[in-house]
């Protein structure tokens, strides 16, 4: 079921994604080459602690079968990552790398989410162009965030820009609702045909996350029970926002 939030829980909403907001400002001051994904990890921790708020993907646990409650308080995926890969004391960050890091945060019984691609030193040109175009894809799909569209007209205007710039995006995960949950109703792909889903109402919240691939959309999942992989090799780039419907324009959450 879709919630629509309160006057509260909508400021609640606020406060979780300021958070969020506030340790990508943090990581991007102190993200650079010869660092531990697992040191990225240790300082947006204490970011969000000393926010109020508790990192709410340390112990998540989906609930699947052989899958392990995830250990870390972000994914940090590099490269070929797509998503949730796992920060780890060996995993060195690389001039040249493009690192995606997926946050949510909980505060005051709310969440926050949002991801970010970022480009480390002499990132190549075609690296840089898979990150922009996957922001992009965001700003372009939020444009049809409004009540009276629909979840669908989000999607298919994602996907299609995504596939007119040459790149591809993945079909086994998608955005989502978010509020008390970390993932509630409505989801939200990347891909699909217009008119179709739930129509949109003011007070819906909602985390639109673009994952983009440079290669074919074909992934692979790591032995670790998390990290996806692209199947060539291709590089990966991730974007994501909590958004607020309103009366009018979207009103984006996790940025300052």
């Amino acid at each position: 079921m879709v919630t629509i939030k309160s006057k509260k829980e909508i400021e609640y909403m606020k406060e979780a994604c300021r958070v969020v907001a506030l340790m990508y400002e943090e990581i991007e001051k102190k993200i650079k080459p010869g660092m531990t994904t697992f040191e990225i990890d240790q300082i947006a921790e204490k970011m969000i602690r000393n926010l109020g708020a508790i990192p709410a993907e340390k112990g998540y646990n989906p609930g699947i079968k052989g899958v392990p409650p995830y250990p870390a308080s972000i994914c940090i995926s590099i490269n070929d990552e797509v998503i949730h890969g796992v920060p780890s004391k060996n995993k060195i960050i690389r001039d040249g790398d493009i690192v995606s890091i997926d946050t949510v945060a909980l505060k005051n019984g709310y969440n926050g989410d949002a991801a970010r691609t970022y480009m480390i030193g002499n990132v190549s040109k075609d690296a840089k162009r898979l990150v922009e175009v996957t922001k992009q894809a965001f700003f372009e799909g939020i444009k049809y965030a409004r009540p009276g569209y629909r979840i669908g007209d989000i999607s298919h205007c994602i996907g299609e820009y995504v596939r007119s710039q040459g790149y591809s995006v993945i079909r086994e995960f998608q955005g989502h609702g978010i509020g008390k949950e970390m993932h509630e109703d409505p989801g939200i792909p990347n891909y699909g045909k217009a008119g179709r889903g739930i129509r949109l109402e003011p007070g819906m919240t909602l985390a639109i996350e673009p994952m983009v691939i440079q290669g074919k959309p074909d992934i692979l999942e790591l032995d670790d029970g998390w990290t996806i992989i692209t199947e060539d090799g291709s590089l990966a780039a991730h974007y994501e926002n909590t958004i607020l419907i309103t009366e009018k324009e979207p009103e984006i959450l996790t940025i300052l």
